[in-house]
């Protein structure tokens, strides 16, 4: 049986939760981030905030200890189909609070299954809070191994197809008589007609839709809709994502000098107009800072405004419904895609050419870019406005400093201001929203994630990787740690002539650890360098290196000559970071973040000779941003 951790948990009037290390029981809630409750102990009423809380798990030692069965990348297409396939059919329960066992009755009549069937996977999913919940499980040989024989596989395939892929439109049963008439003449046994009926069912909807002539239903379940967005009536609803360059010039930690402008990531509220979360990078998109801004979004942000040192109050967490982006390479993987899919969010496109259907989020980033335009180093929209101003003379704010500026006036200006179009703040829209007022009820406090760490893992670029006697390699870099012993050269349990092949996660930010995923555990482990005396790198300068090296022609590059190189390209960074803004970007790149300004000179580079110097192939062309962190298999 798969045990499964809960992704969040709502706070709510009779649950026993924890905070400070005493135990508590809701009685009230106050407002939409803090709590009444009752002290178990001493019995003392205290009013507490929402996301210092931490359930109280029954036969559990604590919620960080509650395991999953398997990571969401680990699931075969056919699991994760029928899992997506459940979720569906509960949706509608989901979305109707006030649901009768009549809908319950009539929605399984819909999904061939009885209603005692749903309402056991709409108390999985409530349960678990996350839809991998919903991977079936049961007793024998695992789902997704098929026992066919490949004669028997490619003839269903084929009818499949032939006759049902089509604009004809023909009914299971045909298939299943077509299959039967097929294997006669081919002379091999028949397939049972219930398995032929679960390929057709495994098919992708959306494809089964456009191929069998249903264009235009297919486009109206999963494209979004022209005018108003459905369903966005209530908070996180729908979503808006989108990126932009800032309008400004920052400068480098150490000098002080200007380094190029940043890129700006926001996700936005569509019904109550609040910023939900953000992301700021010198990269530009991937899906990683996709992945990033997601999750920030997700998660509250109490921690965040700390790191940061912004007073204020940013009360907004919880998995929203929908997602909508647009259709830039960036929000497209298998890493976001499936990590919406985990979370029950509809992730959306823009459709092409159309673009009154990111008006929120554009308008967001217009308000953003008025704001910004005030700071110094700003480049304004044009050159008529720059006429007389030098963003780089004029530049001041390094980039922690600059993001820094960019929350407090989220979270103490915008929030708190009037908006045009609502009548009232985004923040009294948000409240009014979660708690209702006397005429309209309130959809609740959301819920909390309980593992933020596990969250943004699961946004996170994945590899797959088997361990050898040194550990685990990932890009030619050796990791290793004594909890890999127990998995070194150990076989594919389905396949004893294939080596076993484990799941890793890897922050690109910073690549001086690994997350291997023990399934022993049931958990994510970090794991370091082989070698621990190498520094910290991104993966960025990673790439950056192999490409200076591969140009160089060196061969026979392993993890010694990544990491010489590597302290080569930072001397020259550092000696060039008073003259290039491309030396003092690049430094930005270092997860160390060393300054320049509190260590010794460093000694001038000694070049190969008859080779091009690093120095020459680092500075000639603009730094190629790093675009490939959806999938690395």
């Amino acid at each position: 049986m798969n045990i499964v951790h809960k992704a969040f948990f709502a706070a709510e009037p009779g649950q026993v939760v924890t905070s400070s290390g005493r135990q508590y029981r809701i009685t009230h809630l106050v407002s939409i981030d803090s709590v009444f409750a009752t002290d178990l102990l001493t019995g003392d009423s205290a009013r507490l905030r929402v996301d210092t809380l931490q359930p109280v798990h029954p036969d559990e030692e604590a919620p960080s200890t509650i395991p999953s069965a398997k990571d969401i990348a680990q699931y075969s297409d056919k699991e994760w189909a029928e899992a997506q396939r459940r979720f569906q059919a509960i949706k509608p329960l989901l979305d109707n609070p006030v649901r009768s066992r009549t809908d319950a009755e009539m929605i399984a009549a819909q999904h061939g299954v009885h209603a005692a069937t749903l309402y056991k996977w709409l108390k999985t999913y409530q349960e678990a809070g996350h839809v991998s919940a919903l991977v079936p499980t049961k007793r024998g040989r695992r789902v997704g191994v098929k026992l066919l024989t490949s004669e028997q596989e490619k003839l269903i395939e084929t009818v499949i197809e032939d006759e049902f892929l089509t604009k004809q439109r023909n009914k299971p049963q045909h298939i299943v008589e077509e299959v039967e008439r097929r294997a006669r003449l081919a002379k091999i046994a028949a397939p049972h007609p219930n398995t032929v009926r679960n390929r057709i069912k495994a098919l992708c909807i959306r494809d089964t839709l456009r191929r069998r002539g249903h264009r235009e239903t297919a486009r109206n379940m999963y494209e979004p809709i022209l005018g108003e967005f459905p369903g966005a009536d209530f908070p996180l609803s729908v979503v808006q994502i989108d990126h932009t360059p800032a309008d400004i010039i920052l400068v480098d930690e150490a000098h002080r000098r200007p380094i190029g402008r940043p890129w700006l990531t926001l996700a936005i509220d569509t019904w109550s107009r609040m910023v939900v979360g953000l992301y700021i990078t010198f990269e530009k998109p991937s899906s990683t800072s996709v992945g990033m801004c997601v999750s920030n979004a997700i998660c509250s942000k109490r921690e965040y405004l700390a790191g940061l040192g912004v007073s204020g109050e940013w009360p907004v967490w919880g998995v929203m419904n929908t997602i909508h982006v647009d259709n830039a390479k960036e929000f497209r993987g298998a890493v976001l895609e499936r990590g919406c899919e985990e979370y029950g969010i509809d992730l959306q496109w823009r459709p092409v050419l159309r673009p009154h259907y990111g008006g929120h989020i554009e308008r967001l980033m217009g308000t953003m870019a008025n704001q910004i335009r005030k700071w110094p180093g700003a480049t304004f929209s044009n050159t008529a406005e720059r006429k007389g101003y030098n963003s780089e003379a004029e530049a001041a704010l390094t980039l922690s400093e600059f993001e820094h500026l960019v929350v407090d006036f989220i979270v103490n200006v915008y929030h708190q201001r009037k908006h045009s179009e609502l009548g009232m703040p985004p923040r009294r829209k948000w409240e009014l929203g979660i708690l209702g007022d006397a005429t309209t009820p309130g959809v609740g406090i959301p819920p909390v994630p309980e593992n933020p760490a596990r969250l943004q893992l699961d946004f996170m670029p994945f590899f797959e990787r088997s361990v050898q006697q040194y550990g685990i390699q990932i890009d030619l870099i050796n990791y290793y740690d004594k909890v890999l012993n127990p998995y070194i050269n150990t076989t594919d349990p389905d396949n004893d002539k294939k080596r076993r092949q484990f799941l890793i996660r890897r922050d690109p930010r910073d690549i001086s650890k690994i997350y291997f995923f023990d399934p022993l555990s049931n958990a994510y482990v970090p794991i370091a360098y082989r070698d621990i005396g190498h520094p910290a790198m991104s993966a960025w300068e990673l790439k950056e290196v192999q490409r200076v090296l591969r140009e160089q022609g060196q061969k026979d590059v392993d993890e010694n000559r990544i990491f010489e190189a590597l302290g080569r390209m930072r001397t020259i960074v550092e000696n060039a970071l008073h003259k290039t803004k491309a030396a003092r970007r690049q430094a930005t790149r270092n997860p160390t973040k060393v300054r320049t300004a509190d260590k010794p000179a460093m000694p001038a580079p000694v070049e190969n000779v008859g080779q091009p110097s690093i120095e020459e192939d680092l500075f000639a062309l603009p730094v190629v941003p790093f675009e490939d962190l959806a999938v690395s298999r």
